[in-house]
This record gives C-alpha cells, structure tokens and sequence, in this order.
C-alpha cells in the first residue's frame, strides 16, 4: 500500500493499521532527512498549506510549520485571536477566505469536538486534524507510536500506562485507539474523577495506584492536568494530586526494572514529573519533539499526493 485510505486525518478512529505502517515508513525516511545537513527536500514546491489555530499551541504549530518547510510547500499562518473570527467571522466563512488564496492542505487545531469533521464535509481541501476541544490528537499519537517502536522495536505487545487527566485529554483518546490498533496493552492511571466512564468500553484497563501501574508497564505516557478544561475541582489541591499520582526519582528507582517516561508537552514540574524523571535518561520526551517533525512531514506529504494538481 503506498496511499492511505483517507482523504483527511480527522482522527485515529478513521484509519487502519496499513495506514500508521505506511505513514511510519514514511516518517523513517523524513526522519533521514532532518538529520542530513541540508534538511529540505523540494516534495511539495507546488503546495500551499494553511495552518488555522483557533486555539493556543506553541509545540504543535511550530513542529507542523517547520515540517510543513521542510517539505518546501508555501505556509499561510492563521492565528484566531488576531483574526476576524473575533468580529464574529463563521469557520466555513474564514475556511472558505483561506481557500480562495488556492490552498491545498489546511491543518486546524480547534476548541470545538468534531470541527474538523465538519470542516472537511464543506470545504476542498485536505485536513489535518491538530486538535479538536477534548476529542482527538491524531499526530500525537502518531508520533507516541513511532517514539515507542523506535526505542522498543515495535509497539504490539507492550504494555503502555496513560496516567493523569484523562477525562479531558485528547492525547489520551487518540493514544488509545493507536496503540489498541498495534496490538498494545493499555491502562490509564489517575483520580477516580478524572478517569471517563466509558474508557473500559475502548478495551483498556483502569488502575488508581500509581506504582502499581508503574510495576505493570513497559512504558508510561504522562499528561498534564488540563486545568484550563476544568470548570469545578476534580482533586483536592495539587500538592494531594502530586502525592497520589506524581512520578519522582524514587518511585522510579524503587520499580525494579527501567521503563519509558513520555510527555506530549508542556510539562508541569514538579506536579507530573519532577525534573529529574524529565531529563533522566529513561524519559523520551525530546526524542518525542523530533519524531513530531518526521511524522508530520510523512502526513503532510501523503496527503499531498491525493491533491489534484493543475
């Protein structure tokens, strides 16, 4: 198979397991790229990609820029806060402005669940989905994926703990169905409050005793509280929520065997991690940042090949 069998990325839900193994076959190859000295490659000169976020990003937005460059396409940046949007604009009518300006591909990150979908259902272009409210991440877990078969070899039969908010992440959702798709096992950790109702219906496991999940995991995938998300008080105070579910050195160094710290960004020191699980030589977490590049530049080029040139 050298095409995915969609026209957009709205969602890890959409796509097959051929698909994350052509889009990781891909990204090997622009992860060469990134680390020859010249790191361009002119795939797509005649494509032009609009990059709208209606929400704040500085990771996500500068990795899909900087892919997006790397492939030589021509990058148009929205920002919604400096747009008309906050005159009142419709998202059909701000797509349909940015297509007016021929664009082929637009990447949108978005507080609303399900604006992507709803994007791609009205507009001819290609969408990469960067984030919608508390519903999917696809190109994260895409690249948590690849970060894990990169240090593990592969990612089915591992078994992978999210721990934190998982009520509120769609990192977390977008992980779960990529790693249930490799054939991963998968738990989630965290407060009794923070932890769906559904999430046994998606074939994962739930443990609420954080060294437990530890002992039982090859890898752990810690996300931050989303208090930005919260409306009322999910947890006591931070410093209870630190006691019951922060990871430190010792708790670490009290497992018995190594596992794989990940976080997809930004880090809370000192509440999820402290500083020297971050940087301790076990934690993943800035071979995350590069994979996101490779990873995005493989969506972006797949996609691209679907665009119908003049």
């Amino acid at each position: 198979m050298s095409q995915l069998s969609v026209e957009h990325l709205l969602g890890i839900k959409h796509i097959n397991k051929a698909d994350i193994d052509l889009i990781f076959k891909t990204a090997d190859h622009f992860k060469e790229v990134i680390n020859r000295p010249i790191k361009k490659v002119p795939s797509l000169r005649d494509i032009t990609i609009a990059n709208l976020f209606f929400e704040n990003s500085t990771r996500t937005r500068l990795s899909f820029e900087l892919a997006e460059k790397r492939l030589s396409a021509d990058v148009v940046n929205f920002s919604a806060s400096q747009s008309s949007v906050t005159k009142g604009e419709t998202l059909i009518d701000t797509a349909n402005n940015i297509l007016s300006m021929k664009v082929d591909i637009i990447v949108m990150r978005h507080p609303a669940v399900g604006a992507c979908d709803f994007l791609s259902q009205h507009v001819n272009a290609k969408i990469v989905n960067a984030g919608d409210g508390t519903h999917e991440h696809p190109t994260q877990a895409l690249l948590d994926s690849f970060s894990i078969r990169e240090k593990l070899g592969s990612v089915a039969g591992k078994k992978i703990v999210i721990v934190g908010d998982i009520l509120h992440s769609r990192v977390a959702l977008s992980n779960i169905y990529a790693l249930r798709l490799q054939g991963a096992e998968v738990k989630v950790c965290g407060p009794k409050t923070l932890i769906p109702k559904y999430i046994e219906s998606l074939g994962v496991g739930i443990e609420f005793n954080i060294k437990k999940a530890l002992e039982w995991c090859d890898v752990a995938n810690v996300l931050r509280v989303q208090n930005e998300r919260m409306e009322i008080n999910y947890f006591p105070s931070t410093r209870e929520y630190t006691q019951l579910f922060g990871i430190n050195k010792q708790l670490l160094d009290s497992l018995g065997k190594k596992i794989l710290i990940m976080h997809p960004g930004p880090i809370n020191r000192g509440v999820e991690l402290t500083s020297d699980v971050a940087d301790a030589d076990q934690s993943i977490i800035l071979n995350q940042v590069e994979n996101g590049v490779a990873i995005r530049m493989a969506v972006i080029y797949l996609l691209a090949q679907q665009v119908e040139r003049n």
